[in-house]
Parts: structure tokens; sequence; C-alpha cells
């Protein structure tokens, strides 16, 4: 049986972007825990997820989070996942561009702080 053709925009690591690519960039250099990467949980999709760990990091650029409705729906969001029993940590392009190092450490300790929770799927 053929499948279809990917494209070249399908990634095998699901990134949609060269934010979401810095930000798994940044976990390997730092040899941070590799999360899911757009994933379904509930009814909605978190950028990456540490679903035995129950928490979620959002990555927000300017380009594609400004305006009212992006807001609006970025907390709709949060309030999903949070309803479900995960922290949620955006971070802007900005961040991730010129903090690498901090945002690696910062996670460290948070991903340390968590409980595991073995079979917590969350959905």
């Amino acid at each position: 049986m053929l499948g279809l053709p990917l494209g070249e925009d399908i990634r095998r690591d699901r990134t949609r972007s060269d934010l979401e690519r810095d930000f798994l960039r940044i976990c390997r250099r730092y040899r941070l825990p590799i999360p899911e990467v757009n994933v379904e949980i509930g009814r909605t999709e978190a950028d990456f997820a540490w679903r035995e760990l129950r928490f979620v990091v959002e990555t927000d650029g300017y380009k594609y989070h400004r305006g009212e409705q992006a807001f609006h729906d970025d907390r709709r969001r949060d309030l999903e996942l949070r309803s479900l029993g995960f922290d949620v940590q955006r971070l802007s392009d900005e961040q991730i561009d010129e903090e690498p190092e901090r945002v690696a450490a910062i996670l460290r300790e948070v991903l340390a702080s968590r409980p595991h929770r073995v079979g917590a799927d969350g959905g």
C-alpha cells in the first residue's frame, strides 16, 4: 500500500515553525527531557508536553500571537489544560532566541520539581 506524499513542510520532529524547532534545539542542547510535540490533550493541542509530569510549554511568536482573538484563544487553551491538571508555561520567541541558557535552566528546575505520574495520559 502506498501512502500519500508528506511534502516538505512535514517534519519528523512534528514541529511546525522555526520557533518550535528552536525550542527543541534548546531541549537537546541542554539535555532536557524531550517533550511530545504538537499533541492533543483533552480538546486542545499543546506545542510541547511532558504528560507524565503534567507540564506543557507553549511557544508564542508575536507574528502569530498578536491580536485580541489570539490572546483569547491562548487563554482558552491554558484554562483547558489546567482543568486537566497541567501547568502551562508560555515562552516568547525573544526568550527562546535571546535567553536559551536561562530558559533551559528554568525548565530543568521546573521539570525536576514535578511529581512523576505513571500512566498520566492527559487525554
